[in-house]
């Protein structure tokens, strides 16, 4: 058994540590087009939901998540209002590397944004005299699994055709 000493192992494996260090609203956005003609409409919404993650590290040990949500609500093909949101969290992770890392940034990250996203959401789009958009949870997990199939697919498929 490692002996610890100042929170990292002593036989050479390091530790994991994941803290989240602060969470921030980066950035809102809401628009009505129609204005008040949209209240004269039958409502009857069409939601549309855009999802991206992006990163950065700040320094040695620290990221930077941002979680951009665009949702889009038609009403008879016409824009009602539009809402985008770019959450974000610095988030101090040590001893994580690569494939880890990365998961790290796009999957647990953005777990933790994504709840503060959903409450600026619905909170904006109340105050915007429009009933209350709940959005469903997501699994971040999936997604990200399903990018590294379709990157893993992409490069095999650029292996093909550099070999023919």
């Amino acid at each position: 058994m490692a002996e610890e000493q100042n929170g990292a192992a002593v036989n050479g494996e390091q530790q994991v540590q994941f803290a989240m260090q602060r969470i921030y609203l980066k950035d809102l956005s809401f628009e009505t087009p129609m204005g008040a003609e949209v209240f004269k409409k039958q409502w009857k919404p069409q939601v549309n939901q855009e999802l991206n993650t992006k990163t950065a590290k700040i320094d040695e040990d620290l990221y930077e998540v941002a979680l951009t949500l665009t949702i889009t609500v038609k009403v008879e093909e016409e824009t009602a209002f539009l809402v985008e949101v770019q959450q974000a969290g610095l988030f101090g992770i040590k001893g994580l590397e690569g494939q880890q890392l990365a998961q790290a940034l796009n999957t647990a990250c953005p777990q933790i944004l994504f709840p503060y996203a959903r409450e600026v959401v619905d909170n904006i789009v109340t105050k915007g005299s429009f009933p209350a958009l709940m959005l469903p949870p997501i699994n971040f997990d999936a997604l990200f699994a399903a990018a590294m199939q379709q990157a893993q697919q992409q490069a095999e498929q650029g292996e093909e055709k550099t070999d023919a």
